[in-house]
């Protein structure tokens, strides 16, 4: 008797034409939404790059760099920040139009968002055959749409500078035993000090000659600016690095760090040092271990986003902008859980918490924490423990991943093959 000739499936019968457009509109829908997100932070009107121009203006001018302020509701006085290399590298901006500096900044935004993220999403793609650049375009829209990059961009800020510096060296130049590999994390060290954490992070991974190199990359940017500018470079290193309240009240709540937590546990008052120390230190301590394990899995992408979130929370004050590291942490839980096989039903379990896990962390982060409620001027102490988890979303969100981002096997390993380093800590398991 003959064999029954095979059946199509709806997916063997479905017009690509028809597929390519509903893929279009998707596209263009989530486009739609971005306006509407980009909408509140309008009113920030590239505040800190105006910041920075005006800042560039009064040296140029001849005037001592770290003494310029400019008044802000919020905050009282804002004053230049950064370290004096990155103010060698903004000086050549002021002899722009602020129009052309805006549009530069922000083309320049944009341009890291799209190749961070195609660094991010080939080798997800590859592993379990996306539609190329449909997926590109939305991880792109996404991520556009994901709070930190908002306010990078309604900022002005030169936050996804520095994540391309660091990107390019710990996915590519440092696991490829690169000469160069080093000086990425080391020039973004040099520009803003909050990227420093990754020096440490190779110094625990074992990667001497790249840690070696990043260090001494940020000593030579550092001594250059000291040749050009010996003054400021002075004044900074030995006393504006060390006061906190140049940059802002650490009890706002746009500050999302263990300090700016207690900060506002004791507001108007600080918080001891005698707490938040040993916070650090553990938080550090076990952050880095967990980086270590995943390295020694051979998932360098969730080792540096480990760090990236250590970095957020130890730093005394971690601006929302500053989180980028929620965006791989999301790609780490959609992987993981597009690699668990359903059909046990601990793999459908498990599928199930890590799919849950990404879509509310994707949920948080777009709509975020400062973004569509103001939380007002007066440094007032937290009020109800709603207060608090509200106040504190991305800090605890932080603390949260820290324990339970997985760690993946191997691109060489079946994805369904149990390994202790692709699973869960074991407390979260079992809840």
């Amino acid at each position: 008797m003959p064999a029954e000739p095979a059946t199509p499936s709806s997916v063997d019968l479905e017009d690509p034409g028809s597929r390519s457009t509903r893929r279009i509109v998707a596209a263009l829908a989530l486009a739609s939404v971005l306006p509407v997100l980009y909408q509140p932070g309008t009113v920030h009107d590239f505040f800190d790059l105006k910041i920075y121009m005006a800042a560039m203006d009064w040296w140029a001018a001849g005037n001592p760099l770290y003494d310029y302020a400019q008044p802000d509701r919020v905050q009282g006085e804002l004053y230049f920040t950064y370290p004096p290399f990155a103010a060698l590298l903004l000086l050549p901006f002021s002899l722009l139009k602020l129009g052309a500096t805006v549009a530069i900044f922000t083309g320049l935004t944009v341009l890291g968002v799209v190749v961070t993220t195609k660094w991010l999403l080939d080798p997800v793609i590859r592993r379990h055959r996306l539609p190329y650049l449909f997926t590109l375009v939305v991880g792109s829209l996404l991520i556009l749409g994901v709070e930190s990059t908002r306010e990078t961009i309604t900022f002005g800020q030169i936050n996804m500078l520095l994540v391309v510096l660091i990107l390019a060296d710990l996915l590519f130049a440092v696991p490829r035993g690169s000469r160069w590999a080093g000086v990425g994390i080391g020039l973004a060290t040099a520009l803003k000090l909050f990227p420093g954490i990754f020096i440490v992070y190779l110094l625990v991974t074992r990667r001497w000659r790249a840690a070696v190199v990043a260090s001494a990359a940020a000593a030579g940017a550092t001594l250059l600016a000291a040749a050009v500018a010996p003054g400021d470079s002075w004044r900074f290193w030995t006393h504006e690095l060390w006061a906190t309240d140049r940059v802002g009240r650490t009890d706002y709540t746009g500050n999302q760090s263990l300090f700016g937590l207690l900060s506002r546990l004791t507001a108007p008052e600080e918080p001891s040092r005698l707490i938040w120390l040993p916070l650090v230190a553990a938080v550090v301590a076990y952050g880095l271990w967990r980086a270590v394990r995943a390295t020694q899995a051979g998932d360098t992408l969730t080792a540096l986003t480990l760090t990236g979130l250590v970095a957020a929370l130890i730093s005394p004050i971690t601006w929302t902008h500053h989180i980028y590291w929620f965006i791989p942490a999301v790609l780490i839980l959609l992987d993981a859980t597009l690699r668990t096989d359903p059909r046990t039903p601990e793999g459908a379990r498990r599928r199930r918490r890590l799919g849950g896990l990404a879509l509310g962390t994707s949920m948080i982060i777009v709509y975020g924490v400062v973004t569509f409620y103001d939380w007002g001027v007066d440094p007032t102490p937290t009020q109800t423990p709603w207060e608090f988890v509200l106040r504190n979303a991305y800090v605890l969100l932080c603390l949260l991943l820290l324990v339970v981002l997985p760690v993946r096997p191997r691109a060489d390993q079946r994805a369904n093959e149990p390994r202790e380093a692709d699973t869960l800590p074991e407390a979260t398991i079992n809840r």
